[in-house]
């Protein structure tokens, strides 16, 4: 009986570029991106404090794929979960040649949608999650009404009270 073991990535950073997004022959969606994450420190010595950036190949398939496609874009802050995942093959020229990427499972956009032009936007949305699963367009008027509603009720009840 084998062991058992763990292969989990955790990354929180920014795209270096827009997300691509391909199908396989077969038609199951792959998105590839890449993801910079920074960390800093002060050398023991005390010196002055340093910054090195680490990049990240990251890997999305299926639905995954095709919603990190259409909410990511370059620049945005995003939070992802995955395994590590090394690729081996040999080049035109014969040699050897690996890379290392993160094959994701779950992502989290974080910061402001493309075009938001809100005041703030990415300081609040950084705390809120941007949902990642798609709403159907059927459902999306019955939430909104949902919302208004709830909204309506809140005035009420916040204008009700006596102090």
């Amino acid at each position: 009986m084998a062991t058992r073991s763990l292969n989990k990535a955790l990354l929180i950073g920014n795209l270096t570029r827009d997300p691509e997004l391909r199908y396989t022959p077969q038609g199951t969606a792959v998105c590839t991106f890449s993801l910079a994450t920074n960390r800093t420190w002060t050398p023991s010595d005390g010196g002055e404090q340093q910054e090195a950036t680490e990049f990240h190949r990251l890997v999305a398939w299926a639905k995954l794929a095709e919603i990190c496609a259409q909410i990511l874009y370059k620049g945005r802050r995003v939070f992802v979960e995955g395994r590590l995942q090394t690729l081996e093959w040999t080049d035109t020229e014969g040699r050897q040649r690996n890379v290392t990427e993160v094959v994701i499972d779950n992502m989290i956009a974080l910061g402001a949608p493309k075009g938001s032009s809100e005041a703030g936007a990415e300081d609040y949305t950084a705390a809120m999650p941007v949902a990642v699963e798609p709403v159907a367009e059927e459902v999306q008027p019955k939430k909104k009404a949902k919302a208004e509603k709830a909204d309506e009720e809140e005035k009420v009840a916040v204008d009700d009270i006596p102090f």
